[in-house]
């Protein structure tokens, strides 16, 4: 009975994805990919996606004088925030997640890309 349950820990512990172990340096660079239609830093003004500094922990839709979908209005709603695991998932696949999104992006397909931006995403507090 331990041993299955010990198997089950392990095998759940590695199909979670590695949300805090990205490397910020390694995820500006990545973030290139990004940078056409999104801003971080100091004077970030929306783009065609929003800018995106405090984005963890921000409520979805939540940047002003952005227009957002209906798609993401409805999670607005809902209460969703922006925290690691809907991160990784939405950057993962966009359009699978949040059906309906304007983003073009097809998404990331390396998870340590994903882990990458998020940690240089931290970066970039709230102003």
């Amino acid at each position: 009975m331990q041993k299955r349950l010990a198997v089950t820990v392990l095998c759940l512990l590695s199909t979670t994805p590695a949300l805090a172990d990205g490397n910020a340096e390694t995820g500006a660079a990545v973030f290139k990919k990004c940078a056409a239609c999104h801003a971080v830093g100091e004077g970030a003004k929306n783009k065609v996606g929003p800018e995106l500094n405090g984005i963890l922990g921000r409520k979805v839709a939540a940047v002003e004088g952005f227009n957002y979908s209906p798609a993401f209005k409805a999670k607005a709603e809902e209460g969703w925030s922006w925290d690691e695991t809907h991160l990784t998932e939405y950057l993962a696949n966009p359009k699978a997640y949040i059906k309906g999104t304007k983003m073009a992006f097809p998404g990331l397909k390396k998870p340590e890309e994903i882990a990458d931006i998020i940690a240089y995403l931290k970066t970039f507090p709230s102003p």
